[in-house]
């Protein structure tokens, strides 16, 4: 773990008596199934008004730490605090304080945009006059105030999104909590689902906590972001200071046409290399202190080599270097061995 979680969301030390009160404390917490640990002895803080990330793969323990922190699975040991209530102690008064999306989308399809969010507002005793104001409100701050009336089966899948997190507001909350929020949407619909997320937050005084696995998210939307890896918290700290944790200052990806074997080898000699991840297909990620210098390295070896360039591109360190740096392997490895285990054959065909 990195910084210290007292800090303030954009990397400094807070000043004496400014210090924003917790929001959510999270002290130890251990959930296990049997002989499987699911979260594994997890502390952090988040500020009230910060927006928290939780990043990592899917199974790595995001969706049971937001399920223990909204009440909905009892942790096996540890103490996690909302608005400064118990989990364990007082669920009711935290489950009045808090809003929840989950991962999959549970809007009634039958029923319309409005009516919807009106009998979500009913379940939490919002009173009348002040359900019209709110629904009238959440439409507009999600731009669906001219689907109100429609039907929600007939709503697209970005469309429903924000659906959702209009009826996780609906009762004021003071802490919101998104889990996976953008899964499943095309590029457009999650920049407008990042974008609404932003317009929400400048209306409303509220915390948000959100988990995904999408690094440009996390690097977009959250101040500071916690790296969640097999149930464990292996880096916490602002996305700059932990592409800054990580060494090199650039990643140049690079495809070859037939390298040989050690390729990778000779990719390590180059001056100011601190890292060389081989992708597959001749593809090659080489993170460097000096992208300019590292590349025209990488240009003159692969002619005096023969091998042919494909194509190269040099950018600054990213999240997703960082997630290689704290766990040794790429975020999006792990996702797409994930969807290959879970996606259904069809008849006839072996795996």
């Amino acid at each position: 773990m990195m910084a210290d979680l007292d800090t303030k969301p954009n990397g400094g030390a807070s000043a004496p008596g400014l210090e924003r009160p917790y929001a959510i404390e999270v002290d130890h917490i251990v959930k296990k199934y049997g002989d499987f640990t699911a979260v594994d002895d997890v502390s952090f803080n988040v500020r009230d008004g910060e927006i928290f990330g939780l990043l990592g793969p899917n199974g790595a323990g995001k969706s049971t730490l937001i399920r223990m922190m909204t009440t909905l699975i009892p942790l096996t040991s540890g103490i996690a605090r909302i608005a400064g209530h118990d989990v364990a102690k007082d669920p009711d008064a935290v489950r009045r304080t808090i809003g929840v999306i989950p991962q999959a989308l549970t809007s009634d399809l039958d029923l319309t945009v409005e009516e919807n969010l009106n009998i979500y507002a009913k379940l939490y005793d919002v009173p009348a006059k002040e359900r019209k104001r709110s629904i009238d409100e959440l439409l507009g701050l999600v731009d669906l105030t001219k689907w109100r009336d429609a039907q929600t089966k007939t709503l697209s899948g970005g469309m429903r999104r924000r659906l959702e997190i209009a009826r996780g507001l609906v009762h004021h909350p003071k802490i919101f909590f998104l889990d996976e929020p953008t899964t499943g949407l095309d590029p457009v619909s999650r920049v407008a689902v990042w974008e609404m997320l932003g317009n929400i937050m400048s209306q409303r005084q509220l915390t948000i906590l959100i988990t995904t696995h999408y690094m440009d998210e996390a690097d977009r939307l959250c101040e500071r972001i916690a790296i969640v890896d097999h149930g464990k918290l292996v880096a916490l700290d602002t996305p700059m200071a932990l592409k800054a944790s990580v060494p090199g200052s650039n990643v140049i990806e690079a495809q070859f046409e037939n390298p040989p074997d050690d390729w990778e080898q000779r990719l390590h000699t180059l001056d100011d290399v601190t890292s060389v991840q081989h992708e597959g297909a001749g593809m090659y990620r080489v993170l460097t202190g000096s992208g300019s210098r590292t590349t025209t390295e990488l240009v003159g070896m692969a002619v005096e080599a023969g091998v042919a360039v494909k194509s190269l591109s040099v950018q600054n360190t990213t999240l997703d270097d960082v997630f290689v740096h704290y766990t040794g392997r790429q975020l999006r490895d792990e996702l797409q061995k994930a969807y290959a285990f879970t996606m259904p054959q069809r008849p006839g065909l072996q795996p």
